[in-house]
């Protein structure tokens, strides 16, 4: 034991208490509780609404191909980071988008959200990754990667009027 402790114990012996000292005063132990009435208000159930469909939003899509020219000191490494294969083509269905359209700049698309890109061509409609953006000046557009070969064979061109929507995947079965 401490000599501090030792010397608060010995000038403030510690007390033991009564049972009288531990019993409510009179005037609370004469109180009885009184029946109240509780009021719950009652609010209508709302149905839960369906989320709504992703919207959808008009674009204007062109394609490019990575070469210095058309992106930044370096045309192989994407916005988000990643590296565009060597062997890419319009396959690989990579899409670099318009600050406006991104989420950093007050746009509803992140980078890695898969879209859905319709009107453009058979050959280039369907789903898309974001993974680039593309030069400030412009407002509302999508640029597809594609193949500089594909290029030269019809894929380039500017599509106005191209509707860009957030991709949801819906199963076409249902588990029981």
């Amino acid at each position: 034991m401490s000599l501090a402790l030792f010397l608060l114990t010995l000038l403030f012996p510690p007390r033991t208490l009564t049972d009288s000292a531990l019993a409510l005063p009179s005037t609370v132990a004469s109180i009885s509780p009184r029946p109240v009435q509780l009021v719950v208000p009652v609010t209508p159930m709302r149905r839960p609404t369906a989320p709504p469909r992703t919207l959808s939003y008009s674009v204007t899509a062109t394609t490019y191909w990575p070469e210095v020219g058309q992106t930044d000191d370096a045309p192989m490494e994407t916005a988000d980071g990643s590296i565009i294969p060597a062997r890419h083509s319009s396959k690989t269905r990579w899409l670099a988008v318009s600050r406006d359209l991104l989420k950093n700049w007050g746009g509803p698309f992140n980078y890695g959200d898969k879209v859905r890109v319709s009107g453009i061509s058979s050959a280039l409609d369907g789903v898309y990754i974001i993974h680039d953006t593309m030069n400030r000046r412009h407002r509302h557009c999508v640029d597809v990667l594609v193949n500089e070969r594909e290029c030269k064979t019809g894929l380039e061109g500017r599509w106005p009027n191209i509707k860009l929507s957030k991709f949801v995947f819906e199963p076409s079965w249902q588990a029981s």
